[in-house]
């Protein structure tokens, strides 16, 4: 894929008609939950009495309650039929339920609206399936972590948009509220015209019998989830982001009018922004993860979230003019602009930890089981939800101020990243892999996508340095088995990494004969799994450059698994500071330059019965030798 080509699906019909499908959906949500929100704050008096604090965690927690009673019965939905017909079904739905918006506005019926919150949080249950499990069957696995951006992007775009229209319109004299019935029905009807142009999406299981009791069906369809660990562990991951989004914009409005004494453009202006850094966050994702599911992403965006949540505090507490400002008379304010660039970079850390985790859940998940996985998702995600609904208004009861819901906020991300990347070591360590590829070393790769995506193989590397591994883990779509000196193995701090990271020390004869033989029972374990192993067969780190001799324990591991054998080469990382040599290394890596070029070469593989030692270490110096 080219620099831009998440953005050419949009000229192709297998993504095109779906998109705006997504996008008008999106945007329709909020135009009427924001029109919604935004009567209520300002203009309050006229509908109700009840506390208007009370009534914004509500209307959002009421919104998402469907998703957890019916995501399970839509899982199944999605599984069993044609995807774009049920689209279809979804979006006339949708025109329904607006219409009983419409009445709800022109007899000033609250509870109508309410009704209709709920009915689309039903739409919305029901489409979300189909629209993480569409992609994968439509996209290309290059093409999905562009894809997702793009979605994703879209989402907030419409996000956006709909906020901004929603709370724009409402307020209009003399026809607000008309203009918000008008436009919501027009969406409406538009996001079903769209929805007639997706290609046939067969269903893969069409003969699934369904399950219409939701409390079953949603316990049997986490249980599957649990199964697969880095997808329910990525599923928690994903929800705690719609935690961590639900819990702050929940306090949007009544922050923009108490704490920055703004009237409802200055709340238009905080989403516009947050908006904006999520779709940000959505499109760099293609570009930072060198078009493959780069979940090292991941612990970079729930860093962000932490840091400029904490920062959103200060922020904050810092602000003290008092003045009633409109959007324009905020922005001039002292602190504004803070606060502005704080709230865009949530949202851009935002879009960094979310949509790596959609591609990993989509690309680690059972084919057949997608809809069902994704419906699993959307059951945590609402659970989460309606838990930071609930949480904001017990610490508002409690008398937290708005900028001190932020701080706990972020200190729970903190906490939930923290407990996450202990479950699954692979997020950190493929982070700390991507930040040494994007720091100190310009790293290039030359024909990874020979790397298996799936089954069983052998990768053999010349080694030459300490973080060769990481290197490699990097170029990788998939987790490695590396084979490592028990020595490094049992290093302090260190070896917990290596050990959840299933690492296989070996140690020669010689030193621990018992040792020896167990590396190769594990290593024909892991192959016999269907897992990748790398090996640097050289035994030892070059001291020269030079490649060493291969040793003949990578002909013993084949002989036990006649698995391919991939020939890898790392070129120009030898004279870093990182390296074994003679001198001094600062002056070595000091000559060599601070940061540097770096290749990883993949050769074709090797049939098991031509991988003797010799035709591996002839194979490597060959790559090692096309360097450009």
């Amino acid at each position: 894929m080219s620099q831009s080509s998440q953005f050419s699906l949009l000229g192709q019909r297998r993504f095109a008609p779906f998109f705006w499908t997504q996008f008008l959906g999106a945007l329709n949500d909020n135009v009427f939950k924001t029109a919604l929100l935004t009567i209520l704050t300002y203009d309050a008096l006229s509908w109700t009495d009840i506390d208007t604090g009370l009534l914004n965690n509500l209307i959002p927690g009421l919104f998402i309650l469907p998703f957890f009673l019916f995501s399970a019965t839509a899982g199944q939905l999605a599984d069993k039929m044609e995807k774009g017909r049920l689209a279809r079904y979804v979006k006339l739905l949708e025109i329904a339920i607006m219409g009983i918006a419409a009445y709800g506005w022109m007899t000033h019926h609250l509870w109508l609206l309410v009704v209709a919150v709920a009915g689309m949080g039903v739409h919305s249950t029901i489409f979300g399936p189909v629209k993480y499990a569409y992609l994968p069957q439509q996209l290309k696995p290059q093409e999905l972590i562009g894809g997702n951006g793009v979605i994703e992007m879209g989402t907030f775009v419409g996000i956006l948009l709909g906020e901004v229209i929603g709370a724009v319109l409402v307020v209009h004299k003399p026809f607000g509220l008309e203009m918000v019935a008008a436009i919501t029905i027009g969406f409406a009807v538009l996001g079903w015209l769209a929805s007639l142009g997706i290609p046939n999406s067969p269903a893969p299981a069409p003969d699934l019998k369904i399950n219409w009791n939701p409390f079953t069906e949603m316990v049997r369809n986490l249980g599957f989830s649990r199964r697969n660990r880095p997808v329910f562990l990525s599923i928690l991951g994903n929800s705690w982001f719609w935690f961590y989004g639900a819990i702050v914009l929940a306090q949007f409005p009544l922050y923009a009018k108490n704490y920055l004494h703004g009237d409802h453009s200055v709340f238009v202006l905080l989403l516009m922004v947050f908006s904006v850094g999520i779709g940000i966050g959505s499109l760099l994702c293609e570009r930072l993860s060198g078009h493959k599911v780069e979940i090292g992403l991941v612990p970079f965006g729930a860093i962000g979230l932490s840091v400029f949540g904490l920062e959103l505090y200060f922020a904050s507490v810092s602000y003290t003019a008092t003045a009633a400002v409109d959007m324009s008379g905020f922005v001039v304010q002292h602190g504004s602009l803070r606060i502005l660039f704080d709230c865009a970079m949530i949202g851009v850390f935002g879009g960094l930890y979310i949509v790596p985790l959609f591609a990993l859940i989509q690309t680690r998940c059972d084919p057949e089981h997608v809809s069902r996985t994704i419906a699993g998702m959307n059951i945590m995600n609402s659970l989460f939800m309606v838990v930071a609904a609930l949480l904001a208004m017990v610490l508002l009861r409690s008398g937290f101020t708005i900028p001190q819901i932020f701080l706990v906020t972020a200190i729970l991300n903190a906490l939930v990243a923290t407990y996450i990347f202990s479950l699954v070591p692979e997020f950190l360590m493929r982070f700390l892999a991507w930040m040494l590829i994007h720091t100190i070393h310009r790293v290039r790769t030359v024909n990874a996508e020979l790397i298996p995506k799936h089954g069983a193989a052998v990768l053999v590397c010349n080694h030459v340095s300490y973080v060769d591994a990481i290197v490699i883990m990097a170029a990788s779509p998939r987790p490695i088995r590396f084979v490592m000196d028990h020595r490094i193995f049992r290093t302090p701090v260190l070896s917990w990494i290596f050990r959840t990271a299933k690492a296989i020390p070996i140690a020669p004869a010689k030193e621990d004969p018992w040792l020896m033989e167990k590396a190769y029972v594990d290593i024909a374990q892991a192959l016999h799994e269907g897992d990748l192993v790398c090996i640097f067969p050289e035994g030892k780190l070059t001291s020269t450059g030079e490649i060493n001799e291969f040793k003949g324990g990578i002909k013993k591991i084949i002989d036990r698994s006649p698995v391919q054998v991939f020939p890898m080469a790392l070129r120009g990382l030898w004279g870093s500071l990182l390296t074994r040599g003679a001198g001094n290394p600062f002056h070595r890596s000091f000559k060599r330059g601070l940061f540097s070029r770096l290749e990883l070469a993949v050769g074709e593989p090797i049939p098991a019965q031509q991988a003797t030692p010799e035709y591996l270490q002839q194979r490597v110096s060959e790559l090692r030798g096309e360097w450009k």
